[in-house]
């Protein structure tokens, strides 16, 4: 659901962590296993990551990038 959904005839507020996935999260939408981008994440070959305390979030916008720099060309 979006951050702007009604709540009791009001808009919720944005938070700040609207634009971030956590890793099970960004699997889901991605239609991977978790693991794999954990798998990716340790081998530092996956979209880049933000750290809060233990917690692993992707920004949307940064995983959007990261997908556009996968694209290659037909051989």
């Amino acid at each position: 659901m979006s951050a702007l959904q009604l709540e009791a005839g009001q808009l919720a507020r944005p938070t700040l962590l609207d634009d971030y996935l956590t890793e099970p999260e960004l699997a889901v939408e991605l239609k991977l296993a978790a693991i794999t981008l954990t798998k990716w994440r340790l081998a530092k070959i996956g979209p880049p990551v933000t750290r809060m305390g233990k917690k692993v979030l992707y920004r949307r916008s940064s995983v959007r990038q990261w997908l556009a720099s996968q694209e290659r060309g037909a051989s």
